[in-house]
């Protein structure tokens, strides 16, 4: 399975019901969906995988499981993101299988080729911008990271952190694959016109 070319991902909010999110999103245009709850329970999880990812089906959009592959194994989703503090890659890839997509976080070159020696299929870089979806102890990379890490790798770079309408264009022409945010479509009054305002720069 593999990326689309120039995409936008989606991570669910932890305020927001993400099924309904999951809608307006695709009905923007995101092309691949992740699913994020740190304090939902597994049957939480499960119930609104299934839902997500028919809807993504539906849309001809990707569907990832950040952190729980349990929960992407049992209801056959496209794949699993990781943080550096989740689960290790490589035991990851091992319960996935050759075919689903691992995307792994990475806030710097090594860690961005281990991951690839892990069997990632592509980094979740950041973050780029400043950014308040989360609490973050280091200050940003900057797009010139994106090319860095792409060059050092060889695998579609995601870029997240601070990432809207005004600067998506330079992380694009930096050299990332795509882009993954929460707030700038989560936290906008029209979820969808969010997207759909993001998708359209990302192909300027």
């Amino acid at each position: 399975m593999t990326l689309p070319h120039r995409f936008l991902c989606v991570i669910t909010d932890d305020i927001h019901n993400p099924v309904e999110l999951a809608q307006m999103a695709l009905a923007g245009g995101a092309r691949m969906l992740q699913l994020r709850r740190k304090s939902a329970s597994g049957r939480e999880l499960f119930e609104w995988a299934v839902r997500i990812q028919e809807l993504c089906r539906a849309h001809e959009a990707l569907f990832i499981v950040n952190d729980r592959v349990d929960i992407a194994i049992a209801m056959k989703a496209d794949g699993v993101h990781l943080g550096q503090e989740d689960l290790p890659a490589a035991a990851a890839r091992a319960m996935l299988g050759p075919d689903a997509i691992l995307g792994v976080s990475a806030s710097n070159v090594d860690e961005a080729v281990k991951a690839r020696e892990d069997g990632a299929d592509y980094i979740g870089l950041g973050h780029i911008f400043p950014t308040r979806s989360k609490d973050k102890p280091v200050p940003p990379l900057g797009t010139a990271a994106i090319g860095e890490v792409r060059k050092a790798v060889g695998l579609p770079v995601v870029a997240i952190g601070g990432i809207d309408p005004e600067n998506v264009t330079e992380v694009m022409k930096a050299g990332a694959s795509g882009i993954a945010v929460i707030s700038a479509v989560a936290g906008a009054q029209n979820p969808s016109a969010a997207a759909r305002h993001l998708v359209q720069r990302i192909w300027q």
